[in-house]
């Protein structure tokens, strides 16, 4: 399994099994350096999406009970697994990484830490849900991936903004 993505790029991979075991193997690793309980840590993203085409790097959802006031011991652990947290500005999110190289310039994880169960985590975790029991909405978000590569392999902020009326029908539907 290849994990990894440099700055600005943007690949997609078959989906591999392996990315759920590498998660598995991150959470407990997060779990034993934090006070992070077991189920306020999920695997998310298009690797977490059984099928799908994705971006070759792990995104964990890691929730807190108050986003803007959190024990910081949380920030030394994720440090201790090999996390920093990144300069991303994110209502509702603060955004870590783990990297390949000491130039700091290909990534291989991302965790999110958010307000457990509360709106940008529920939103992440029905996407994840939906798309894994939908395979009609499972294809067209690969479609909607794929369009993006047939016009560029760079632009990770144009990729994202590509996909987000896609992503935001499906969180619309986690409303109803």
């Amino acid at each position: 399994m290849r994990l990894g993505l440099k700055k600005d790029e943007v690949r997609l991979d078959a989906y591999n099994p392996e990315w759920r075991n590498e998660f598995d193997r991150v959470k407990n690793a997060i779990i034993e350096n934090t006070n992070i309980a077991d189920h306020r840590i999920e695997h998310i993203g298009s690797t977490a999406i059984i099928g799908m085409d994705a971006k070759p790097i792990i995104d964990i959802l890691v929730g807190v009970d108050d986003i803007s006031n959190f024990d910081e011991r949380i920030v030394s652990g994720l440090k201790n697994i090999g996390f920093l947290r990144l300069k991303v500005q994110r209502p509702g999110e603060i955004v870590f990484a783990r990297f390949t190289d000491e130039a700091y310039t290909v990534k291989t994880h991302f965790i999110h830490l958010a307000a457990y169960q509360k709106e940008f985590w529920n939103n992440l975790v029905f996407f994840r849900d939906y798309l894994n029991s939908n395979e009609d909405a499972r294809l067209e978000y690969l479609k909607v991936k794929k369009a993006y590569l047939k016009m560029s392999s760079t632009g990770i902020n144009d990729y994202t903004d590509h996909k987000e009326e896609f992503v935001k029908k499906i969180f619309e539907l986690g409303k109803m």
